[in-house]
Order: C-alpha cells, then structure tokens, then sequence
C-alpha cells in the first residue's frame, strides 16, 4: 500500500509523448485554419476579389503540405517510440541470455564431464554390486524354503479372501419363472387388429 509503483514510461518516452502531443495540437491548429481559410476563399469569390482568393488558396495549400508533413512526423515518432520498445526488450532478453550463460558455466564449473563420468561408473558398479547380492540370496534359499514361502503366501491368500457361508438348508429344485409384465398382448395380435 505504501509504496510507489515504478512508472514504466522512462524520460525518453515521455519526451517523445510531449513532441507527438505538440504536433496534434498544431495540426489540429492548421486544420481549423484551413477550414476558416477555404470559407473565407469562397467570401472572396463572391465579393469578386479573385487574386485575393487566390493567394489564399496557395497559402491552404502550403499549410495542406505542412499538415501532411506533421501525419509524417507524428508517424516516424510513434515508429520511434515502437523501436525503442521493441529495443528495450531485445535488452531484456539479452541480459536474461547473459544470466543465463553465466549460470551455465557456474554449472560446468562445479560437475565436470570427468565427474559425470565418474558418477555414472560408480552408479553402474552399485547396480552390478546389488545384482550380485540378489543372485546370492536367491541362490541360498533351499527348495523346503521355497516351499514354505509358497504355504505363507497360500495362507496370506486365503486370509484376505473372505467368502460367505454357505447355507445350511437345501436349494430348491426348480425356481418358478414370473413374467414381470402380466397381461401385455403379443405384438403380432396388436398389429393385426
């Protein structure tokens, strides 16, 4: 709450803000005089004042060249504005590149290919030393062990299998069938009728 956000429009944006601004404004100046300037030619006209209508249709033309020239330089400052941004991010990404480099060669610094190396023989030699002690127990188990490891997991078996009782008076012979729809009429006879 108490801290002051950074703007991020830094001093050259700004600057370049102010010029755009002041171009619209003269150009919004010109335009209105224009207008003045082509009623006032048409006043001329009719008061039969040509020359004076003349020379003041050149002087809307040259400020038409102005105004075209201001739309010019408004465009170039706001591409101008653009390259900055777009340089002001190449920046960025170029020093994360940089951070990133450097991070990578702390890295190489600390876990050398000889060290990978070594790491990975030794890994492989645990394995091999573990596959070893597992082929000498296997190996030590007499048959009469293996078959009471059998019985135990036979036993284990049986215990999680918990099936009901069966029941102790007789099944009857034959189920009668119930028709779980009674009086429903065959459907040839519906279709016949």
């Amino acid at each position: 709450f108490g801290r002051k956000r950074r703007s991020r429009v830094t001093e050259q944006d700004r600057a370049v803000l102010q010029q755009r601004d002041k171009l619209r404004q003269y150009q919004k100046r010109l335009s209105l005089g224009l207008e003045r300037e082509r009623a006032l030619a048409r006043q001329l006209l009719r008061d039969g004042k040509k020359e004076k209508a003349m020379l003041l249709l050149k002087k809307k033309r040259y400020q038409e060249q102005l105004l075209d020239k201001t739309e010019n330089q408004i465009s170039n400052l706001e591409r101008m504005v653009q390259d900055i941004e777009f340089t002001q991010i190449e920046m960025k990404v170029i020093e994360g590149l940089k951070i990133g480099n450097e991070c990578l060669n702390k890295m190489h610094q600390v876990m050398s290919i000889e060290e990978v190396e070594r790491i990975i023989g030794e890994t492989q030699d645990a394995v091999e030393y573990q596959r070893q002690i597992d082929e000498l127990l296997a190996g030590s188990l007499t048959e009469e062990d293996e078959d009471a490891i059998l019985e135990e997991l036979n036993a284990i078996t049986q215990e999680q299998l918990e099936l009901p009782e069966v029941p102790s008076e007789p099944l009857p012979e034959k189920i009668p069938e119930v028709s779980p729809i009674k009086n429903r009429p065959k459907p040839e006879l519906v279709a016949a009728s």
